[in-house]
């Protein structure tokens, strides 16, 4: 049965932090509050318990799980070919709402999905989740939704719609607001938005001016 702890209370803090660290690590699945929506997320390089989140979702690999990160040192074990203009959109923008679309290193032994040699990376504004993914390394996250219905702004939400799919819920209250992360394509050598979200193309055109837009 699902465990559910109260991250508002410093003592289940504490005791919730732990137990979702090991339950990643034994390769199940927790609910994590982001500065965006909540959460589901797995180790990431457990294909197994990322096969369960895409499962849990009712989502194909067609549609690869992002990465969260709870620091962008991360990010050099991680990516390849990494632009200058990659590192100050990290640097003007994590933590914070803003998904990066990068190459992998393609000898991570990971299975996200259909990637194509990419992955969507972001480091979130919220301390639960900084600490967690601090504990754990990168994790696939995705929206704590069933494909199809909102992302949830609460751990209710969440938790009515996964049930007992997920070992541990970690509630750290409403989140800000139901909008999503930027999402910005950072392979080639211009960057290009492909969602908008979060933080607007005016925004980032302030870091990179030669930002496209998908048509």
């Amino acid at each position: 049965m699902a465990r559910r702890y109260d991250c508002s209370d410093a003592t289940d803090r504490i005791t919730g932090l732990r137990e979702a660290t090991s339950a990643i690590k034994r390769g199940e699945l927790v609910v994590l509050p982001t500065d965006t929506v909540y959460g589901i997320g797995a180790d990431a390089f457990d294909k197994d318990a990322v096969g369960d989140l895409l499962e849990a979702k009712g989502r194909g690999r067609n549609m690869p799980s992002p990465v969260l990160v709870g620091s962008p040192n991360t990010l050099h074990g991680i990516v390849t070919d990494f632009s200058e203009q990659a590192w100050e959109l990290v640097d003007a923008f994590w933590p914070g709402a803003l998904t990066l679309v990068t190459k992998h290193q393609p000898s991570l032994n990971w299975d996200l999905g259909d990637t194509r040699g990419t992955v969507a990376v972001r480091m979130p504004l919220h301390p639960v989740a900084i600490e967690l993914l601090t504990a754990t390394g990168p994790m696939a996250v995705s929206s704590a939704n069933l494909t199809g219905h909102p992302s949830p702004q609460d751990c209710d939400s969440a938790q009515e719609m996964l049930g007992d799919s997920v070992a541990i819920y970690l509630d750290g209250g409403a989140t800000p607001a139901a909008v999503p992360s930027s999402i910005v394509d950072v392979t080639g050598t211009v960057p290009v938005l492909l969602r908008a979200g979060a933080i607007s193309a005016e925004e980032l055109r302030k870091v990179v001016p030669d930002l496209q837009e998908r048509s």
